[in-house]
């Protein structure tokens, strides 16, 4: 095993933009470890996480629609460098909703990437966390989660079915020294809705992974990012279903 000599942070989905954000946040004094695709290939990732003060950045393959790698993946970082301090959950697709409704493939392949591996992912961490008594994971729901729209019902439906699971999943946590942080964007302006209008209560990356940051610190279960978003999602809840439907985005 590696003494790294600071917490170590693990971002899976390290090219993503949310997550290379909450990486630079989060480096001061760690070792980060960048896990994605084509991992050869993150070397501006790395440079930008090391100028942020990171005692060292790691980068590993990581591909997560293959649930069968998680654990190896997750046992052989830990083996090398020790006790994972935080865990983000940085990875999913946005996918083609006017596809989805009639290639079944491409809806089951939204779901896969964005509910389905998370689970795999989260199962994986959460014993490897009990195991050490501490740890932190991040997880990015949404507010598509909150209730689930006409217009991307596939990929609100994958992200109402995480935060579920993340909110059960925190309760079995509790007392556990191992904790869950469930942060719920709004619409994020950036490569994954490149080409879309701008939503109401909008962020960019560096906002998401302020808000993440400081939530974190802070010890909290939620976030909801921006903070207005919250009374937003309340009256989400209590629209009727005849003007709900009817909503374009």
């Amino acid at each position: 095993m590696t003494d790294t000599g600071g917490p170590l942070v693990v971002i899976f989905g390290g090219r993503s933009e949310i997550g290379l954000e909450v990486a630079t946040r989060l480096a001061a004094g760690a070792t980060v470890v960048l896990a994605a695709r084509r991992a050869d290939d993150l070397a501006a990732e790395t440079a930008a996480v090391r100028a942020a003060g990171a005692v060292d950045v790691l980068v590993r393959e990581f591909d997560a629609d293959d649930l069968a790698g998680h654990g190896p993946l997750v046992e052989s970082i830990v083996a090398e460098h020790g006790p994972i301090a935080t865990a983000v959950l940085a990875f999913g697709i946005l996918g083609d909703q006017a596809r989805a409704e009639k290639d079944p493939a491409h809806a089951a392949a939204i779901v896969h990437t964005d509910f389905v591996a998370q689970v795999s992912l989260l199962t994986v961490l959460t014993e490897t966390m009990r195991a050490a008594g501490t740890g932190a994971l991040v997880v990015f729901s949404s507010v598509a989660g909150v209730r689930v729209r006409r217009a991307n019902y596939v990929y609100g439906s994958a992200k109402a079915g995480l935060d579920g699971f993340c909110n059960g999943l925190a309760d079995a946590l509790h007392g556990s020294g191992v904790r869950l942080l469930l942060v719920r964007p709004g619409f994020v302006i950036g490569r994954m809705t490149q080409g879309m209008p701008p939503a109401p209560l909008s962020s960019t990356p560096a906002q998401v992974a302020d808000a993440t940051v400081r939530a974190l610190h802070r010890g909290r279960a939620a976030v909801w990012v921006p903070a207005p978003l919250a009374v937003l999602a309340a009256a989400f809840r209590m629209t009727p279903r005849f003007v709900w439907r009817r909503l374009r985005r």
